[in-house]
């Protein structure tokens, strides 16, 4: 039993680290983008940050889509069906490349009023439409590199998304700084001159990934002639949905966290703008290991060995948590050494990071454990358990509170960005209950 759940715990860790990598390859980009644009101003900085949270919001519907495709491919690729692969990945594409499309759909048609609903500065409004110009194609491309990464990584192929992004980061970088600032006789586009580099990276990404699935002989993607599309849509919609809606809540509850801390003041807004890529970077490492969880218990699902899944949870959950420890002290050690990252933000900036510090350097330690326990409820099939108490902690309890906060009693950056781990704490113990519930059930 030991040398078995040793195994398991091996297999794991070599589905996690190259999903770790990837997304904190994925949040490098903003990172990027943010290194960047920062000596151009406050107001510049701020248009970014309106803006990827526009873009994060459909991207955080199409990841959704793909956790959901990526624990089906985990279940088929244990039980070893090419047929059901390639329905999955055929049905994960067709969903998510109508979300992009809808999506570009509404932005060309609203963009104006979406922004002014967020923003009353004129300059702000026109720098945010800009770079939103560029960035909103952005989603058409990952709507597919989403498919293709869940693809590989539900068939443990982790590594070849990672190698894509391999490629897009220093492309991404090298680009963006060009095209922001110029070479030679090229005075660079400034904060638009950001969104063009993402852009053309994400297009090498998508081009990679395309070639690397096509040249893998093990892969085929054929779609079984005897299963009819549109019938094996829905079934497959309904175990992505419960899914996607659970991440689809949280992303859009990401987004209007972040909507309502762009009615803070200028500097405590470009603060949180500042800090949000660092903060969703060190928390992709306990969520890589999650959903590396989540992959290795579906497959062992599809294959019916689920004996060793008890200790292999448990087991699970502790590696989460000692690696959210660690993602917390690098956060301390950045909060200690943010001027010299960003040494050109103002003053009033540099106040409003010092005053949240102690909040997103807990943060990761409080999300780890409910990262790694709604993974393990998802892969045993309890995605609307976890959708509900995401939804009551988040919609009916810490938004409401969050908005209450800003616009009626105009409470400071610290009471306003407290809100986050406090909505994390509730969801603690509803987690805790039914991940020991569902494990105690489980066969021995």
């Amino acid at each position: 039993m030991l040398l078995k759940s040793v195994t398991y715990m091996q297999k794991n860790w070599a589905l996690a680290w190259p999903l770790a990598f990837n997304a904190l390859l994925v949040q490098s980009m903003l990172l990027i983008d943010t290194y960047l644009v920062a000596p151009l101003g406050e107001l510049p900085v701020a248009a970014m940050g309106i803006a990827a949270t526009i873009v994060a919001f459909v991207l955080g519907i199409e990841i959704a889509i793909g956790n959901g495709i990526q624990l089906l491919v985990g279940r088929a690729f244990g039980s070893n069906s090419r047929e059901d692969l390639a329905v999955a990945y055929w049905s994960g594409l067709f969903i998510n490349g109508l979300t992009s499309l809808v999506f570009l759909f509404v932005l060309h048609l609203f963009s104006t009023e979406i922004v002014a609903s967020i923003t009353d500065n004129p300059v702000l409004a026109s720098l945010t439409e800009s770079y939103l110009s560029t960035t909103q194609y952005i989603v058409l491309l990952t709507a597919y590199t989403q498919v293709c990464t869940a693809f590989c990584n539900g068939s443990g192929k982790t590594q070849v998304p990672l190698k894509g992004f391999m490629i897009e980061l220093p492309v991404n970088a090298l680009l963006s700084y060009l095209l922001i600032n110029g070479f030679g006789d090229y005075p660079g586009l400034g904060l638009e001159g950001a969104a063009w580099g993402s852009l053309i990276a994400v297009l090498l990404r998508t081009i990679f990934l395309y070639v690397a699935m096509k040249a893998d002989d093990r892969i085929n993607l054929t779609y079984p002639s005897h299963r009819h599309f549109w019938a094996e849509l829905r079934p497959q919609y309904s175990q992505i949905y419960p899914i996607a809606a659970n991440f689809f809540i949280l992303s859009v509850g990401a987004t209007i966290y972040q909507l309502l801390f762009a009615q803070l003041d200028l500097y405590s807004f470009v603060a949180i703008t500042l800090i949000f890529p660092w903060l969703r970077a060190g928390t992709q490492f306990p969520n890589a290991w999650a959903q590396a969880s989540a992959i290795s218990i579906s497959q062992a699902i599809g294959q019916k060995n689920t004996g060793e899944l008890k200790s292999f949870m448990t087991n699970c959950t502790k590696v989460g948590m000692t690696v959210s420890f660690v993602i917390a002290a690098l956060l301390m050690l950045l909060s200690q050494f943010v001027l010299l990252v960003y040494p050109n933000i103002e003053p009033d900036t540099q106040v409003a990071l010092m005053v949240i510090a102690p909040l997103y350097i807990v943060l990761p330690i409080i999300r780890a454990y409910n990262t790694v326990a709604g993974n393990i409820l998802r892969a045993l099939g309890n995605s609307n358990l976890v959708l509900k108490i995401h939804f009551v902690t988040q919609w009916l309890i810490a938004l409401p509170i969050c908005a209450l906060l800003i616009l009626y009693f105009e409470v400071s950056i610290f009471w306003a960005f407290a809100m986050i781990p406090i909505e994390e704490l509730l969801k603690t113990l509803p987690l805790y209950h039914f991940k020991q519930q569902s494990i105690s059930r489980l066969n021995t």
